[in-house]
């Protein structure tokens, strides 16, 4: 029997991801079928009939049915893109997902007129966004903690490849635990989701994402508090807090921070909204009983 072709492998593996309910059975199966036989898209285009090898194959189908079995595609071949660059991810880290990219989008837009000289990432996981807020504004320094060591591991491979390590510093810690100073900017993407609710999510994100990066505590505003508590005593003068929320969190999460006398800055008053139209993100600044200098003060009048 010939060997199989890289295009009857490609079709083939489509149409049992598309049977095994896989929403984006056409994408997924061109990715893992290019990242398994090692080709690139000109490759693939050029000669769709040439013949797969033994060890192709056999490297395909257990990519397929590591698929199938739920695990995402970014797990599979150990990267995600995010905000136009590659980014190595793991089981010890949350898969960065689109909705993220508006935090970065929100952060550049607020301080393009005065770029943050130092910057803190909550519970950076890979560390997607500590290294695209460092590429973003090129003469900040940046901190990024996380409770797992083995994430900031992760965080520090993705910082080296990006040729930003130089500019961030990796902190163990549990939210302010071990954190030191003021910052500019401070930004998070928190566990968000109710614990009650986890049971209940995808498959590839209840078994591939680890579940402190997912696990917002009984109504999924645990880390939200912790992070509001804290904030104020390591905002600088004219400082913003950006966080990431879930599907209707914005208006507890707003009275969150509120009660710690941190309020959406008077440039934005609103949340930004993800390509689906869902609130996404909060901007939040120091208010007059926080400490806030005139400056921070005057911004909220």
């Amino acid at each position: 029997m010939p060997p199989e072709t890289v295009s009857a492998a490609l079709l083939d593996l489509r149409r049992r991801f598309a049977a095994a309910g896989i929403e984006t059975a056409a994408l997924d199966a061109r990715v893992l079928t290019l990242h398994a036989l090692a080709l690139d898209h000109a490759a693939l285009i050029a000669d769709p009939d040439r013949a797969v090898s033994t060890a192709g194959a056999a490297a395909l189908e257990a990519a397929g049915l590591r698929r199938i079995a739920g695990e995402t595609v970014s797990r599979i071949i150990g990267f995600r893109e995010f905000h136009g660059r590659r980014f190595t991810v793991n089981g010890d880290t949350l898969d960065p997902r689109p909705d993220t990219e508006v935090l970065v989008e929100a952060a550049v837009g607020l301080l393009r007129a005065r770029p943050p000289a130092r910057i803190l990432d909550l519970g950076t996981g890979s560390g997607c966004l500590a290294v695209t807020l460092l590429l973003a504004f090129p003469e900040a320094t940046a901190v990024a903690s996380d409770l797992s060591r083995a994430a900031l591991d992760v965080a520090q491979t993705n910082a080296s490849a990006h040729g930003v390590s130089h500019r961030l510093g990796l902190v163990r810690s549990d939210w302010w635990e071990n954190i030191e100073g003021r910052f500019d900017l401070i930004v998070s993407n928190p566990p968000y989701i109710a614990t009650s609710a986890i049971a209940g999510l995808a498959p590839e994100v209840r078994h591939g994402d680890p579940l402190i990066a997912l696990d917002g505590g009984p109504d999924g505003l645990a880390a939200y508090r912790a992070i509001a508590a804290g904030a104020g005593a390591h905002l600088a003068p004219d400082g913003l807090v950006l966080v990431e929320i879930g599907d209707g969190q914005a208006s507890d999460v707003t009275n969150i921070f509120a009660e710690e006398a941190l309020l959406p800055p008077a440039r934005r008053a609103a949340p930004f909204s993800d390509l689906a139209g869902r609130d996404r993100v909060l901007a939040f600044a120091a208010g007059p009983s926080a400490g806030g200098t005139a400056a921070a003060k005057k911004q909220l009048e």
